[in-house]
């Protein structure tokens, strides 16, 4: 999910921040809701960029990014999603990121740290669709490639019978 590089969280702030523009006194960013409001964050803000988190894994890789479970969770669930974060219980928590990411680290993922996510999911979802259409798309491009391949093999098969 490229779009994920210009998509921020800032520590002590609610929701989700599009980078617009860096300054030499921070950084510009809009709200990622219907305000769309701009506003300058400071040097010592903690601004996290979500192209730069991932969650704790206990495979080899012993992470996954964050960009990459975003669309573990859209092609499960789509807009669909089982579960309110706010509501659920850390057991309904831990059984979503069991179905979403089966090798997650249970003793390093805190489920307040799911909820966030959960949160950004719908924040994402409702406000930046296109981040998700996009992978759709590059989805449906290797489909079409493969099936070509597919297609071209068959043919070549043919030829020699």
């Amino acid at each position: 999910m490229e779009a994920l590089k210009e998509i921020a969280n800032i520590a002590g702030k609610g929701g989700l921040y599009r980078i617009v523009k860096p300054s030499r006194t921070g950084v510009i960013v809009e709200s990622l809701d219907e305000k769309k409001e701009k506003s300058m964050i400071g040097p010592t803000a903690r601004v996290s960029v979500l192209k730069d988190i991932s969650i704790y894994t206990d495979d080899d890789e012993q992470s996954k990014p964050l960009g990459d479970v975003f669309m573990a969770i859209y092609e499960k669930y789509n807009d669909d999603l089982p579960i309110v974060a706010k509501a659920a219980s850390n057991a309904e928590l831990a059984d979503f990121m069991a179905e979403v990411v089966p090798e997650y680290d249970r003793d390093r993922v805190h489920m307040s740290d799911v909820k966030k996510m959960i949160g950004w999911y719908n924040i994402l979802r409702k406000n930046l669709p296109e981040a998700f259409e996009k992978k759709a798309e590059e989805t449906a491009e290797t489909d079409a490639t493969s099936n070509e391949t597919s297609s071209e093999t068959a043919e070549t098969q043919e030829e020699k019978a």
